[in-house]
């Protein structure tokens, strides 16, 4: 790596003096956040009640959750079920593929999160009987519970793009930043690309998927790597977006479009990928359009408004390409029958809870959390962070035999990483309206922050490992 590659990773010509100034603000944001955890029940009370708890997934939510009850719970009754040896940090995949992390940085031992007491269960849930209260492993064992947390985090879907799996991905420069490996492999592609030039496609999915921000943050990052190597001039960069629009959440979404203009990034919206052909290096996508238009209506004998969805193929060439396979709940999940059976949220068999108490709508005795909840906001860890307090204290009150009283907002943080250097921190609620966290608040957060660069960079992870996973926010 060049000297010039190095300024651009590592920033090391950031001022001692604006490093001090974003690390008090980091050191602020924690406070309040974990402050926040805090409110509306007695943190610190251990209550005595009886129940045998089971805990499906053993991610953010996960082991958060596991160790939050054993620590309020007298005498706990905790399983937790997962088959991983590695806690992962996945908002940091973005950043090994943008060779800011190295690999061994995102990840740590899962027995270290497994509070002391909880037994724990290496294996997956492969069949979940809600009526009969019992989930079944994948090497045989029936688990019994009176209560079930279940956040087995998301699925993703590699059959749905033709041509190309987990496996394989590097093939035919193929890349996907939401698997490990797959970020791995993604870092030196990205630098070949903007040494020697060429065309980059970036992509993302038509469902909902986590860290939605994350296709959009790649090819920024890749782009102003090509600047700062002097080869901008050499690539050509386009991204298709699943969506009618690049962002949903109108404070940020004015700024983001105005970076992808500025920066000459070609946008195309309502475009689904659907295979890669990785010999010849091409991308087979689906435009998706809806028009609006009058009809005659024999029934009503009048005009009524009715709409044409059409479907048109297309194929691109590329030289890299960075693509998003479609996600949804886990089949184990979508064969309970606790997904939802109508709306939005049906399709990919999302938790049906109720979005304000993360209860089921008909189990009363469950809750669910996290990438699996079909709930109307983004998946992201700083999501789970605000679910999880609701979550805990909504469990033990009904353990305790009462309605559960606290709400969830549909609170989310999406830091989109524009350069290096500068993240747009998107907060937000479920009426996707700013929902900005102090000391952030005294700021124009609809613009790219220094400050959010170094809370992303410096700060997220190790709270991520040593205080959320912990229990204590």
């Amino acid at each position: 790596m060049n000297t010039s590659e190095k300024k651009v990773l590592w920033n090391s010509n950031i001022s001692r003096r604006t490093f001090i100034k974003a690390g008090i603000a980091g050191a602020a944001t924690v406070g309040v956040i974990s402050a926040a955890g805090y409110q509306g029940y007695e943190f610190f009370k251990t209550v005595d009640v009886k129940g045998r708890i089971l805990i499906i997934g053993g991610g953010a939510a996960g082991c958060s959750m596991a160790a939050r009850l054993s620590r309020r719970i007298e005498h706990p009754d905790i399983t937790i079920v997962d088959p991983s040896d590695r806690q992962f940090y996945q908002p940091g995949f973005t950043f090994i593929a943008a060779g800011i992390f190295k690999p061994d940085e995102v990840w740590r031992p899962q027995k270290d999160y497994i509070p002391q007491g909880v037994k724990w269960v290496k294996d997956v849930v492969v069949a979940l009987d809600p009526v009969k209260q019992v989930a079944r492993t994948s090497q045989g064992e029936t688990l019994q519970y009176d209560f079930l947390v279940l956040c087995p985090g998301i699925q993703l879907n590699w059959d749905k793009v033709e041509g190309i799996s987990q496996k394989t991905l590097g093939q035919g420069n193929a890349h996907c930043i939401y698997d490990f490996e797959g970020a791995q492999k993604f870092w030196p592609a990205m630098q070949e690309l903007t040494t020697k030039g060429g065309r980059g496609v970036f992509t993302d999915t038509y469902t909902k998927h986590k860290c939605g921000g994350a296709p959009k943050k790649v090819c920024m990052l890749t782009e102003h790597m090509a600047r700062k190597k002097g080869t901008r001039d050499s690539l050509r960069l386009d991204y298709f977006c699943s969506e009618k629009a690049l962002y949903d959440v109108p404070y940020y979404t004015p700024r983001l479009l105005q970076i992808y203009d500025e920066r000459n990034i070609n946008l195309s919206l309502n475009c689904r990928v659907t295979g890669i052909d990785t010999q010849a290096k091409r991308v087979y996508m689906e435009r998706h359009t809806t028009e609006k238009q009058q009809v005659w209506d024999e029934a009503t004998g009048g005009m009524i408004e009715q709409e044409t969805k059409t479907v048109t193929p297309f194929v691109e060439d590329y030289d890299f390409l960075s693509f998003v396979p479609p996600q949804s709940a886990p089949d184990f999940v979508k064969e309970s029958g606790l997904s939802w059976t109508e709306g939005k949220l049906a399709k990919d068999g999302w938790v049906m809870v109720d979005k304000e108490t993360l209860v089921h709508l008909l189990y009363p005795n469950i809750i669910s959390l996290g990438d699996c909840a079909g709930i109307p906001t983004s998946k992201t860890s700083a999501a789970i962070r605000k679910q999880l307090p609701i979550a805990e204290a909504n469990l033990l009150e009904i353990m305790q035999g009462k309605e559960p009283s606290h709400k969830y907002n549909g609170y989310a943080c999406c830091p989109i990483v524009t350069d290096y250097g500068h993240v747009l921190l998107c907060e937000f609620d479920y009426d996707k309206r700013p929902d900005i966290t102090f000391p952030f608040s005294i700021q124009d957060m609809s613009q790219e922050r220094r400050t959010a660069w170094m809370l992303k960079r410096y700060f997220l992870k190790p709270m991520y490992f040593h205080a959320m996973l912990k229990g204590y926010m």
